[in-house]
């Protein structure tokens, strides 16, 4: 088990609630971190086998091979540059930050850009999976479509075309990484005869 960290004052303590308005905190918070990219988000399923095919079918993620000293249920896909870690769930494994109700924009989710929001759309009609429809950002001529749902666990899931919004550093010009060709774990491409389908 991992250290749990109490320490006051923190990112996560007096400044989120006072806000950073002050620039030298806010040039405080922004030093050089080794880090390249989101790699992948971890959840707890009731059932992995599901959780897999919605991923599969709804998202077009890949299942991966996991390595075998991962000796508990679950399953690892990958697709888009980001994996997803599945985690068979038991009763000293549940999962509190999931809202198995209404769909709620503000919930907790995990957002996936997406090049055609109307064949996403259709693909949530054909699948029979409830979402919302939204568009933000109009009035500023930057329209920002948006689908919301849930997998079958309760966890909420957004796509968007958010590329229409142009992101604008607070007070770190030139402290942006975008990913380069290396962000992407290697991929082993071998034909094993199994095309996907």
């Amino acid at each position: 088990m991992g250290e749990v960290c109490k320490e006051a004052g923190g990112v996560g303590g007096r400044h989120a609630e006072e806000g950073l308005a002050d620039p030298a905190d806010l040039a405080k918070l922004y030093e050089d971190v080794p880090l390249m990219a989101l790699n992948h988000i971890s959840r707890l399923c009731k059932s992995v086998d599901a959780s897999v095919r919605f991923y599969v079918k709804a998202l077009g993620f890949v299942l991966i091979h996991r390595p075998p000293a991962l000796d508990f249920s679950g399953a690892w896909l990958f697709n888009y540059g980001v994996g997803i870690h599945l985690v068979q769930r038991d009763d000293a494994r549940r999962a509190p930050d999931v809202n198995p109700g209404e769909l709620d924009p503000m919930d907790n989710h995990i957002s996936f850009q997406c090049e055609d929001m109307g064949a996403m759309e259709r693909r949530l009609r054909e699948m029979r999976i409830r979402y919302i429809k939204r568009t933000i950002n109009e009035e500023e001529g930057s329209p920002i479509d948006q689908l919301f749902f849930k997998d079958p666990d309760g966890f909420m899931i957004e796509i968007c075309n958010c590329e229409n919004l142009e992101l604008v550093p607070a007070g770190a010009l030139g402290r942006l990484r975008l990913p380069r060709d290396r962000h992407n774990p290697p991929v082993r491409m071998v034909d094993n005869g199994d095309d996907g389908e």
